[in-house]
C-alpha cells in the first residue's frame, strides 16, 4: 500500500486534534428564581391617578401571564399560567403554588397543571386560572381591597376565542373579584397598535399557534384571518421527539419540554435556503462551528491522586504483605507435607502388618485403618508418594512431571461368569476408563491432524502465491467479499430479530409457542392419543429448534455468538492484511476498519459531532449535540406538511393566499397598502432570518416590483401588554369597557365590539 494513502487517512482521522476546545452550554430549564413580595406601591399609585386612567392590564398568554398597571411602561409580573396543589399527610397541611413558585418545591413539580388546553390559547382549567389570578392580584398589592379588586381590567384573549371561555372569565372577574369593568382584546392587535400600525398584515406566531390577520384602517379583518396550528410549544415538543429519536439507545439525562423550549429559543434559526443548507450541514468541514453542545448534569468519578512517596509506601506494604503470605504458605505446605509423610508411614505400616495374615485378621486391620481393601490401600500409598514427590520438587524450584502409567484393561477380555462381584465392578470401571482414554486419544489425534492440515494449507497457500500471484490475490478478494457478506447477513438477522414484525422474529416466536404447546407439531411426530408419551429428542435434529429460538434472544450475551463474530472479524482482518501487503490497488481506505472509522460515519457526526466519542466518560455521555435540528425545527412553520406531517399550508402560502386571493376580491381595498406593512410579532418570530425568509418567499409569489415591506415588533414579547396598557386609557378603551352594571343587566355573554377585539358571535 502506498504510504501517502496511509498518511492521508491518518491525518484525516486525527484532524479533530487541531480543532479548538468545544463550547459547551449547560442545560437550562424553568426554575424558581426568587420570592416576589406583594407590591402595594402600585395600587397606591393607581388610586392617585385620575378617574379612568388606572387599569389593571393582563396579557393572558398560554406561555406567560403578564400583569401590571396601565400607567406604567412595563408589566410588574410575568408568570407561567400553572399551579400545583398537594396535601402533606405527615404535616396534615395542604400546600398550593402558582407560577414559578411551583418549581420551588420538589413535590409540587409533580402536581403542576396548566390553565390552558395544550397547544391552544383557550383556557380549559378554571380552577388553575382562578388560582393564577389570585396570585396575580396579591402580587399587585390588591389583597387588602374589600371584596376583591377596585380597578377595571383589560385582558388579552386568543383570536376567535370561544364564547363559553370568555363568559367564564367574565363571571370570575365580576363575581369572584368584583371588578368594576372588564374588556378583552387580541394580543397581536395590541402589539400592532403599539408599533403605530394602521393598514397591513399582522403575522403573529406565539406559544400555541400562528395567526395571519389583515388590518385595514386599524380594524382587524377577522373574516380573512387564518390560523396555523404551530407555535413555540409545538416546536419544543418536536425538538424533544427529535432528540429522543437521535439518542434512541438511551440518554442518561432527564429530558423535558422546558429544556427543549430553551434550546429552540437559544440555538435555532431560520435557514435562508433550507434545502441547500441541509445538504451541506453535516459536512465535516466547519461542523464544529455549526453544532451546539448541551451539557447535562453528571457525577464525575473522583480519582484520588497520590504522591510518589505515598505510592512507594503502598508498594512497600504490598511487598511486605506478599512476603508474609509466602512465608505462611510455605509453612502450611511444610505442615501438609509432614502430615502426608506421617500418613504414608502409617499406611505402609498397615501394609506390612497384612503380610502373612489370614482373611479375617486382614479385614480387621483394614477396617481399623478405614480402608476398603488392599487395592484401595495400595492406591492410597501411591497417591501419597506422588503428592510428596511433587511437593518436594516444587520446594526445590523444579517442575514436576507426572509419570503416566499405562492403563490396565486386562479384565475387559475376561468373561463375566469368571468374575466375582468385585471383579465385575472393576471391569465396569475399566470399561469407562477405556472409553475416556480412547476419546482423549482421538481428540489428540484430531488436534495433531488439524495442525498438520493448517500447516499444509499454509504451505500450499504460500506456494500458490509464489507461482500465481494474480490468481492468489483474486481468491483472497473473493474470500474477503464472502466474509463481508456473512457479516452483513449477521447484522441484518440481528436487526430483523429486533423487529417483531419481521419474518425471522415471527418464526422464532412460532417455535417458542410450539414448544410451549401441549400438542407440539413438527417432524411428523405427535403425542400419542390418550397418553403422555413424547419421543421428542430421539432424533438429534430435534434439538436444533432450541438454537433457532436462542439466536438473537439475548444479543451479545452468548459466548458462542461473540466468538463467531470475532472469528468473522479476524478472518477479514487477516485477508485484508495479505491484500495490503501484496495488492498495490488495495489501500487502507478499502479495509473494514476504515469503513467503520468514526471519522467517516455520518451517524457519528450526527450524534457526537466531529470529535471522537468516549463512552466511558460521564461528561460525554451526558451531552446532546444539536446540528440539523437547529434549522429543522424552525422550518416547520414554513413547511409543516413536509417536515412535521401537519396537514396545513406553510406561513408563506397562507400569506400569499391572503394577499393575492382574499384581499384582491374585496372592492375598495388596495393590496399594495397591505404589502407596505407586514408586521411580525410574537416570541416565535424572533428566530434569526425569519423576516428574510418570509420576504424571499413572498417575493416569489407576488408580481415583480410589488412594494413589500416587512418589519418586526420593537419587543415581540412585551409589545402586546404595552399596547393594551396604552389603549386602556384612551376613549376607545373606556367605551369598550363592560361595566359591572351592564354585566348584571345583560349577562356574561355581553361584550362591546371594538377594532382590536373579537367580534360578538
Amino acid at each position: 500500500m502506498a504510504p501517502s494513502a496511509i498518511d492521508e487517512t491518518v491525518s484525516r482521522r486525527d484532524a479533530w486534534r487541531n480543532l479548538p476546545a468545544p463550547t459547551v452550554y449547560p442545560v437550562k430549564e424553568a426554575r424558581f428564581e426568587k420570592y416576589l413580595p406583594p407590591q402595594v406601591d402600585g395600587h397606591e399609585r393607581a388610586l392617585a391617578q385620575p378617574e379612568g386612567k388606572a387599569v389593571i392590564v393582563i396579557d393572558n398568554g398560554s406561555s406567560a401571564v403578564r400583569a401590571g398597571w396601565s400607567f406604567e411602561d412595563k408589566p410588574r409580573l410575568s408568570i407561567p399560567p400553572i399551579m400545583a396543589k398537594y396535601r402533606d399527610r405527615k404535616l396534615g397541611k395542604t400546600f398550593s403554588f402558582a407560577g414559578t413558585d411551583c418549581y420551588a418545591d420538589t413535590t409540587a413539580r409533580g402536581h403542576i397543571r396548566n390553565a390552558f388546553e395544550q397547544y391552544t390559547g383557550i383556557v380549559s382549567n378554571w380552577d388553575v386560572m382562578e388560582h393564577v389570578l389570585d396570585h396575580v392580584f396579591i402580587k399587585l398589592g390588591l389583597n387588602g381591597v374589600e371584596g376583591g379588586i377596585d380597578m377595571p381590567v383589560v385582558m388579552t384573549e386568543a383570536v376567535a376565542n370561544l364564547p363559553y371561555s370568555r363568559k367564564s372569565m367574565t363571571e370570575i372577574l365580576f363575581e369572584c373579584y368584583g371588578a368594576p369593568g372588564v374588556t378583552y382584546g387580541i394580543d397581536s392587535l395590541f402589539s400592532y397598535r403599539h408599533n403605530k400600525g394602521n393598514t397591513g398584515l399582522v403575522v403573529s406566531s406565539s406559544y400555541s399557534s400562528t395567526h395571519l390577520i389583515p388590518v385595514y384602517n386599524s380594524k382587524a379583518m377577522l373574516a380573512q384571518t387564518i390560523r396555523l396550528n404551530w407555535g413555540a410549544s409545538q416546536a419544543a415538543e418536536y425538538m424533544l421527539k427529535l432528540i429522543k429519536l437521535k439518542y434512541h439507545m438511551g440518554f442518561p439525562g432527564k429530558l423535558n419540554a422546558s429544556q427543549t423550549e430553551w434550546m429552540v429559543r437559544e440555538f435555532c434559526y431560520v435557514s435562508k435556503d433550507y434545502n441547500q443548507e441541509l445538504s451541506t450541514f453535516m459536512d465535516w468541514t466547519g461542523l464544529e462551528d455549526r453544532e451546539r453542545i448541551i451539557q447535562y448534569p453528571y457525577t464525575e468519578e473522583v480519582i484520588v491522586q497520590k504522591t510518589q512517596e505515598e505510592l512507594d509506601r503502598i508498594a512497600e506494604r504490598k511487598k511486605e504483605s506478599g512476603r508474609r503470605l509466602q512465608e505462611q504458605a510455605a509453612k502450611m505446605r511444610l505442615e501438609r507435607l509432614m502430615k502426608k509423610e506421617q500418613e504414608l508411614e502409617y499406611y505402609k505400616d498397615v501394609q506390612r502388618r497384612l503380610v502373612d495374615q489370614n482373611k479375617k485378621e486382614s479385614k480387621r486391620i483394614l477396617d481399623d485403618a478405614e480402608v476398603k481393601d488392599e487395592n484401595h490401600l495400595e492406591r492410597l500409598i501411591k497417591d501419597l508418594e506422588r503428592a510428596i514427590k511433587k511437593a518436594r520438587t516444587k520446594d526445590l524450584g523444579g517442575e514436576y512431571e507426572e509419570e503416566q502409567e499405562a492403563p490396565d484393561f486386562s479384565l475387559l477380555d475376561v468373561p463375566d461368569d469368571q468374575l466375582d462381584e468385585a471383579g465385575l465392578k472393576q471391569k465396569r470401571q475399566q470399561r469407562l476408563l477405556k472409553s475416556n482414554h480412547d476419546a482423549r486419544a482421538r481428540a489428540k489425534a484430531e488436534k495433531e491432524a488439524e495442525k498438520a492440515r493448517i500447516a499444509e494449507e499454509a504451505r500450499l497457500d504460500e506456494e500458490r502465491r509464489t507461482n500465481d500471484l494474480e490468481g492468489w490475490l483474486e481468491d483472497k478478494r473473493q474470500a474477503r467479499l464472502a466474509k463481508l457478506a456473512q457479516i452483513k447477513e449477521r447484522d441484518r438477522l440481528k436487526a430483523d430479530l429486533g423487529n417483531r414484525k419481521s419474518l425471522a422474529s415471527q418464526i422464532r416466536m412460532k417455535n417458542i409457542a410450539n414448544l410451549a404447546s401441549d400438542s407440539p407439531t413438527g417432524a411428523g411426530r405427535k403425542r400419542r392419543r390418550g397418553g403422555d408419551d413424547d419421543d421428542f429428542g430421539a432424533d438429534d435434529n430435534d434439538w436444533g429448534v432450541y438454537r433457532s429460538v436462542a439466536i438473537g434472544a439475548n444479543k451479545g450475551d452468548s459466548d458462542d455468538e461473540e466468538e463467531a463474530e470475532e472469528d468473522l472479524e479476524a478472518s477479514v482482518r487477516a485477508l485484508e492484511q495479505d491484500l495490503l501487503e501484496y495488492d498495490k490497488n488495495f489501500t487502507y481506505d478499502h479495509t473494514l476498519e476504515a469503513q467503520n472509522d468514526w471519522s467517516k460515519s455520518l451517524l457519528h457526526a450526527f450524534r457526537y459531532g466531529p470529535r471522537p466519542f468516549d463512552p466511558s466518560s460521564p461528561a460525554e455521555t451526558h451531552r446532546i449535540h444539536l446540528n440539523v435540528e437547529r434549522i429543522r425545527v424552525p422550518e416547520v412553520i414554513f413547511q409543516p406538511n413536509a417536515i412535521a406531517g401537519i396537514d396545513q399550508a406553510g406561513i408563506i402560502e397562507i400569506a400569499g393566499d391572503i394577499l393575492t386571493q382574499r384581499l384582491t376580491g374585496i372592492s375598495g381595498l388596495n393590496r399594495d397598502d397591505f404589502l407596505k406593512d407586514i408586521f411580525l410579532t410574537g416570541g416565535n418570530t424572533l428566530f434569526e432570518n425569519f423576516d428574510e425568509r418570509l420576504r424571499s418567499g413572498l417575493t416569489a409569489l407576488l408580481p415583480a416590483g410589488s412594494p413589500l415591506v416587512i418589519r418586526r415588533a420593537g419587543d415581540a414579547v412585551l409589545d402586546a401588554w404595552k399596547g393594551a396598557a396604552g389603549w386602556a386609557g384612551t376613549d376607545e378603551g373606556r367605551r369598550a369597557m363592560v361595566t359591572r352594571e351592564e354585566y348584571q343587566e345583560k349577562g356574561a355573554e355581553y361584550i362591546k365590539e371594538h377594532d382590536l377585539g373579537n367580534a360578538f358571535v
